[in-house]
């Protein structure tokens, strides 16, 4: 999910860490090139109970990582989990992933963080991420993740693979004909 990335400064990152980058937009690149199923703003908020659970599911997974108790995941938990279901990540990959998710860069995965790493994991389209799809129990989770990437496909209004502010007002401000837009509705009771 390139947008995730939020294109901040990438010099911390090294050349790994910019190919996973590149990867993860080309990725949305060619899920956008296929179309979305979401239609509108109001069709993601319709979305959110299902959304709801499956992101509950995921916060059992990330309780699981988090050894500590601490409310975020580091990289040695992180390489520990993927060393205990013995999925075969080299330590650079986990470290780019561990780097791209820690949006805060404080050195620590946090729920939200966790969600966006279980995101490009999903995305990733190599053996070893079918492996970790597998063994982290996201099979389960497959439609909850296909349906946050398709609000990602339809939030990157120029396919660029990021979301600026600008086009989630576009997203929030367009309508389908015979539904008003949340943006108009929102204007009308708050403005």
């Amino acid at each position: 999910m390139g947008g995730v990335f939020g294109r901040q400064d990438t010099s911390r990152r090294g050349s790994h860490g910019m190919k996973l980058e590149s990867r993860m937009v080309e990725s949305m690149k060619q899920r956008a090139a296929h179309g979305t199923s979401v239609k509108s703003f109001n069709s993601i908020i319709m979305k959110f109970p299902k959304i709801d659970e499956g992101l509950r599911k995921c916060k059992t997974i990330f309780e699981q990582f988090d050894e500590d108790s601490n409310g975020e995941i580091d990289k040695e938990e992180l390489k520990n989990c993927f060393h205990k279901l013995e999925i075969s990540f080299t330590e650079e990959e986990i470290s780019d992933l561990f780097e791209a998710c820690d949006i805060n860069e404080d050195m620590g995965m946090k729920y939200n963080e966790f969600i966006v790493f279980l995101c490009l994991v999903y995305l990733l389209n190599d053996p070893a991420a079918s492996e970790a799809k597998t063994k982290m129990g996201l099979g389960d989770l497959e439609s909850t993740f296909e349906t946050l990437v398709d609000a990602f496909v339809f939030l990157d209004k120029n396919k660029d693979g990021y979301v600026s502010k600008d086009e989630m007002i576009q997203a929030i401000n367009e309508s389908i004909p015979g539904e008003r837009s949340a943006g108009r509705i929102a204007m009308k009771r708050f403005g």
